[in-house]
């Protein structure tokens, strides 16, 4: 029987006016909007729909964005189809999606955690400005020697060749300009601003924590792989133990989608703005099939 995964997508993929077409099709889809415009108090969907675009790169606007639009779209999909997954995975951000989508985190809850969860990342660059980097097309072990030697540091390994550095901005500079100087390539992302996933958010992290523990988790429908074990996870404890630690440790996404494939998933659906996990994909094993679920016509015409 082939074995599917579903993937969830991280920070960095929203757009102005994403999702409405689901907003305006899928009753499922309005309702998701709809509940997390009531929780937060403001007008979260205007935002999204018509922007401005630098204010839904803020991280307090664009997390909560990326999070509701892709449970606005696996919402209205699932509605329409039965299938089930072997395993979830969501990269950084989507992790927090993964969980509401396989029934661990409610929504209400989720939309609450996500929305502290930006406010400890703004805090947290307030604290310790930084940059991140993403580097294509340079050999991990390269990246490595590079962060050693100019106090960088690497915050998520998305596939071969593709490696995120972070640091403050004088150093991110230097060894960005490092990396090119060894044969890659840089992008800075600037809607990433804090030291998200490294040792600086120890802080933060452990005020998630005391968050977390005030909030009802259930032990997930699927199997969720984590970005900290890059294993799958089936425990409440263990899962929350992990968003503690995803905090302040780097993303294992290379290595979780090697652990989907090592348990024979072959097929995966990316659920959320954007194809940035389909592109990953296409270099981790260009034979795994990926479908996209983001807009409407995406759920009308998916077939099983």
């Amino acid at each position: 029987m082939e074995k599917i995964g579903f993937l969830f997508v991280g920070q960095g993929t929203q757009y102005v006016g994403m999702a409405r077409d689901l907003y305006d099709t899928f009753p499922e889809s309005r309702q998701v909007f709809d509940k997390a415009e009531e929780i937060l108090g403001f007008e979260f969907k205007r935002r999204c729909f018509e922007g401005p675009e630098e204010m839904l790169k803020m991280s307090n606007i664009s997390q909560l964005a990326i999070v509701v639009s892709t449970i606005a779209a696996f919402e209205a999909w699932k509605k329409r189809s039965d299938l089930k997954p072997a395993y979830v995975a969501g990269l950084s951000l989507g992790e927090y999606s993964a969980l509401i989508a396989c029934g661990s985190l409610a929504l209400d809850d989720g939309i609450r955690l996500i929305n502290k969860r930006s406010q400890l990342l703004e805090d947290a660059f307030r604290e310790y400005p930084s940059r991140t980097v993403e580097i294509i097309d340079l050999s991990e072990e390269a990246v490595k020697a590079i962060c050693s030697s100019s106090q960088t540091r690497i915050v998520s390994y998305n596939c071969p060749g593709q490696t995120v550095i972070s640091g403050p901005p004088e150093l991110i500079d230097q060894a960005a300009e490092a990396c090119l100087k060894a044969g890659g390539q840089r992008v800075f992302m600037d809607d990433i601003r804090a030291p998200l996933h490294s040792a600086l958010m120890f802080e933060a992290s452990v005020e998630l924590k005391m968050f977390l523990d005030n909030l009802a988790f259930s032990e997930p429908g699927w199997p969720l792989v984590s970005n900290y074990t890059a294993r799958a996870e089936y425990k409440v404890v263990r899962i929350m133990e992990n968003l503690v630690y995803q905090m302040r440790f780097p993303v294992r996404w290379l290595e979780s989608m090697r652990f989907m494939f090592s348990q024979g998933v072959t097929r995966f659906i990316e659920f959320g703005p954007g194809q940035v996990l389909k592109g990953l994909m296409r270099k981790i094993d260009p034979s795994a099939e990926v479908v996209n679920i983001e807009k409407k016509d995406d759920i009308l015409n998916f077939k099983t």
